[in-house]
């Protein structure tokens, strides 16, 4: 079954039908969900989700856009919760240079201390990276950030970028973006890799695939990005479905 590695169903954009939705994910062929904390709220509001449903993992982490609410009180309750049985990350972590704001020493400091009390836990990484390739390799290069398993969720770099990132232990995490139609260097990164080395993601609400680009995003529109990669790769939608699963499953340690 198709395996979502990337979402966030604690959103508000989901208040008005969340129980109806997640209720029609196994019928449509959605088997596991990994929600993403972004911020204290959220890591909060993905383990609740998590203990309600027993297809949706969760990961705590703090987003970089969020990191300025980040103190050592607020990393001691992270490591807290990140014991839950139900956690399976820490993410999503990372850096985004696209807003001047939170400044980014503060956020290379607070990347690196979620990927030190990844490493602490034992537990796998989830990067978000926007506009800030050079720097976010130094720092996963630096931290040894891949010791423990992870992705680079909504991959946005080049094929040579992607590779680095496999040759440190990372997935490639792969979503909606694939089936646009300028999304010419997902693409390239998708025929270059080998299958083994990609997951698939929504990252829902946000980034929805063609043709709903523009709507709300949600796990039952990941059989559009399958599809994708599969003519990409040659291959057949059931075999892209299948090493995905085992790869997010392998990542997040999750037992078959």
């Amino acid at each position: 079954m198709i395996f979502d590695t990337h979402a966030h169903y604690d959103d508000e954009a989901f208040d008005e039908d969340r129980i109806q939705l997640l209720d029609s994910m196994k019928e449509a062929g959605i088997g596991t969900i990994v929600n993403i904390g972004a911020n204290m709220a959220s890591s909060r509001g993905s383990l609740k989700l998590a203990h309600e449903y027993d297809f949706i993992y969760a990961a705590v982490g703090v987003h970089p856009s969020d990191c300025a609410e980040l103190d050592d009180g607020k990393m001691l309750e992270l490591k807290e919760l990140s014991a839950d049985e139900r956690c399976v990350a820490i993410g999503e972590i990372g850096l985004d240079y696209y807003w001047p704001e939170p400044d980014r020493d503060l956020q290379k400091m607070w990347f690196r201390k979620q990927i030190a009390l990844a490493k602490g836990v034992k537990l796998p990484v989830v990067i978000h990276s926007r506009d800030a390739a050079a720097d976010t390799l130094a720092i996963l290069k630096e931290e040894n950030a891949g010791v423990n398993g992870g992705v680079v969720h909504c991959f946005s770099y080049s094929a040579e970028v992607a590779k680095q990132c496999v040759d440190m232990g990372f997935f490639i995490g792969v979503g909606g973006v694939v089936t646009f139609k300028n999304g010419r260097k997902l693409k390239e990164t998708v025929d270059i890799l080998p299958l083994d080395n990609i997951i698939i993601e929504t990252d829902a609400p946000y980034l929805a695939p063609a043709p709903h680009r523009g709507e709300r995003n949600c796990s039952l529109y990941l059989p559009l990005v399958v599809e994708t990669i599969a003519d990409i790769k040659g291959v057949s939608t059931e075999e892209v479905i299948r090493i995905t699963e085992e790869n997010a499953k392998r990542m997040y340690n999750i037992a078959s």
